[in-house]
């Protein structure tokens, strides 16, 4: 490409995985000068919501475990294709989870648990006549009919009692006061995960955690390429042009802690991560509850530009429901196999398979994930770690009378190990174990109900200089909390503002496909 890019700079708000990516674009498809790229992250690290962090002393963390998929996230794979892996020289990062994923594929043999104990039989789905008639009535109906509907307003109550719910609501973390728009294009996007949603096999893993997998090889790539990284550098609002249009003029900012300002000149483009899922995000301790927190800086920017600038979305829609958006995670550092060791004879799953197990009668509808070892780069091999979530924080426990939003570790992992009947080592367990919990209030707040509108366009009507590569941008068809949808929003936003003539992996439309939709058709009446 020979388009000269003297002078032009460009400057990406947040240092996740949206950003990370449209530098990536940037330099890999628009020969773009990486000098000239800029990425400014409030945090001391890079990676957004894909963390992973810790050591063997004081405990490791990972908010979230982000599920890939191959036959759905066509970006991802083309992007990862072009990164070269860390470990594997001459191989990309895409070759190394292909061939990681081929040697430890996800296969689950106990994916409900009830409260005795007992694995579930989920060969059923357990739908009747009516849920059946609503899904389908769900799938057919346009959007725009939906509206802000509820998931609970569009099903009776027996569908959430299916063997489906427990397996889909925990898998992809959908309450039933979500949108039912987000969970039609879920039930669209991955229809072809139906049939074996009861084993999670469409399930891609990553060798480590996300950040080591993926952040840490994007990051050298960029790095390498010249990119330009500010880090404790917080963007806390924008100036532009008066006028018709959107054209930003001036960035606000604390650099370290110092005020300032930046002009952007013509030409110069900005591109910003709206919103935050893990914004806010407070941590525990085995003998402290996390906190929960307000508003941080990426959503007080997003009300800010949305004040003063029309077509820029209605982040109060996302961002004043924390009830309805917030649950907790919480990671085990586990300093021998004794749990892991318990939980494979129980699951009857492969060591580290990455099966997600959830506890179907637990009140606070806990699920937990033991990831292949080792999951850190720096971890020791005598330590395993494993990573779970309750949907209910503000439940009272089943055997721990306590909220687990009050809970500290030691109380939620009491609790798990109460639901999995491990009662005699218990206190064996709890000596060498490390839990941290996570309180997150707006992890799910990209599923709350909403109009068209409440989320910007990535690149907004009448805008010259300004993009949006969030979570809560509007994408149609494709399905936000996934690594997917950041990726592809940064690819729409880095070619659209450059004028790229280059194609974008389209979405998969699996609805069209006759062999998928006669596989779900049988699947849903198992």
């Amino acid at each position: 490409m020979s388009t000269d890019y003297s002078g032009k700079q460009v400057y990406f708000v947040g240092g996740g995985l949206a950003s990370l990516a449209g530098a990536a674009f940037l330099v890999r498809d628009c020969d773009f000068p990486g000098e000239q790229i800029h990425v400014l992250e409030e945090m001391h690290v890079l990676g957004g919501s894909n963390d992973g962090a810790g050591d063997e002393r004081q405990g490791y963390v990972i908010r979230g475990g982000r599920m890939l998929n191959d036959e759905a996230y066509e970006n991802t794979w083309d992007l990862l294709s072009s990164i070269p892996s860390l470990d594997h020289p001459g191989q990309s990062v895409r070759d190394e989870i292909v061939a990681f994923d081929t040697a430890h594929p996800t296969h689950s043999n106990a994916r409900l648990v009830n409260k005795h104990g007992q694995v579930e039989d989920v060969t059923s789905m357990g739908f009747d006549t009516a849920d059946r008639l609503a899904m389908a009535k769900l799938v057919m109906t346009p959007e725009e009919k939906l509206g802000k509907a509820r998931i609970h307003d569009w099903f009776g109550p027996h569908f959430f009692e299916t063997n489906f719910w427990y397996m889909w609501a925990t898998t992809f973390a959908f309450q039933p006061w979500h949108s039912a728009v987000e969970l039609k294009r879920y039930m669209l996007r991955f229809m072809h995960e139906f049939p074996r949603i009861q084993t999670l096999e469409g399930v891609t893993r990553t060798p480590y955690n996300q950040y080591d997998s993926i952040i840490v090889p994007l990051y050298r790539y960029l790095e390498d390429h010249g990119v330009d990284f500010s880090l404790k550098c917080t963007v806390t609002d924008l100036d532009f042009k008066e006028g018709d249009g959107i054209t930003v003029t001036r960035m606000h900012m604390i650099q370290d802690g110092t005020p300032a300002t930046l002009d952007i000149a013509e030409g110069d483009l900005v591109l910003i991560t709206n919103g935050s899922m893990t914004e806010s995000s407070s941590l525990g301790s085995m003998t402290t509850p996390p906190q929960l927190l307000g508003k941080g800086s990426s959503w007080e920017l997003w009300e800010r530009i949305a004040a003063k600038q029309p077509g820029v979305g209605q982040p109060a829609t996302f961002a004043d429901h924390i009830d309805e958006s917030k649950w907790e995670s919480f990671t085990v550092t586990c300093q021998d196999s004794r749990f892991f060791d318990l939980m494979e004879a129980f699951s009857r799953n492969k060591a580290g398979s990455g099966a997600l197990v959830t506890f179907k009668d637990s009140s606070w509808l806990m699920s937990i994930v033991l990831a292949h070892q080792p999951h850190f780069r720096n971890q020791p091999e005598h330590v395993k770690v494993f990573w779970g979530y309750g949907l209910f924080p503000d439940k009272v426990g089943d055997y721990v009378p306590k909220r687990m939003s009050d809970c500290s570790g030691e109380e939620i992992l009491t609790e798990l190990l109460h639901h999995l009947h491990f009662e005699k080592d218990l206190d064996a367990i709890l000596s060498t174990a490390n839990c941290i919990p996570c309180m997150m209030p707006y992890i799910t707040a990209q599923f709350l109900p909403r109009l068209i509108d409440d989320r910007p366009k990535v690149i907004p009507d009448g805008s010259t200089n300004l993009a949006f590569i969030s979570q809560f941008c509007e994408i149609p068809d494709d399905v936000v909390f996934t690594e997917e949808y950041s990726i592809r929003a940064a690819r729409m936003a880095v070619y659209g503002l450059l004028d790229v003539q280059k194609p974008i992996a389209p979405i998969h439309q699996y609805q069209y496909d006759v062999r998928i939709l006669l596989q779900g058709l049988v699947t849903s009446f198992r």
